[in-house]
């Protein structure tokens, strides 16, 4: 079955969403690294390269279901931030927004009735509480240790450990 034109729209977005994701994870890999804090950066770094596996998802969903994927210019990311936290509290408000872009195609593919799509998008569903979670538990755990230099030392030690 070939999947419907506002699906399909709406399906081209989110790839291009996952992929400006992507860079925004790989600027602030960048930017850890430049602060000297590895694990960090190691850390984004496996973000930016999850961002890309969900793009590649959706792209081969589309082609699945016999659509053809356009992709578009990614919009400029920020590139610097005052400090670890700042970062993260960037990253966790992302991830609330990658979530309201997850239930608005869910939303259509109910709406529409599209079946397939749905059940396609529930791993993304269940991706987005994972994400949200892990975002502010760093987010409030940073706010705790970053001024305590041994206590960063050791969490982005422990960031690097990222599997």
């Amino acid at each position: 079955m070939v999947i419907s034109e506002k699906m399909y729209h709406e399906l081209n977005e989110q790839v291009n969403a996952e992929l400006w994701s992507a860079y925004l994870y790989l600027s602030m890999s960048v930017w850890f690294s430049e602060q000297n804090l590895n694990g960090f950066a190691y850390w984004m770094n496996k973000q930016f390269q999850e961002e890309q596996e969900h793009a590649m998802k959706i792209i081969n969903y589309v082609h699945e279901r016999s659509g053809n994927i356009t992709l578009k210019p990614i919009d400029k990311v920020k590139t610097s931030w005052n400090n670890p936290s700042e970062a993260f509290q960037d990253t966790y408000e992302h991830e609330q927004k990658v979530t309201s872009y997850i239930y608005k195609l869910m939303s259509s593919a109910i709406e529409i009735k599209d079946y397939a799509t749905q059940n396609f998008l529930q791993w993304f569903v269940k991706e987005q509480v994972e994400e949200e979670d892990t975002a502010l538990n760093l987010l409030e755990t940073l706010k705790k240790v970053e001024n305590i230099p041994s206590a960063l030392i050791m969490l982005d030690k422990e960031l690097g450990t990222r599997k």
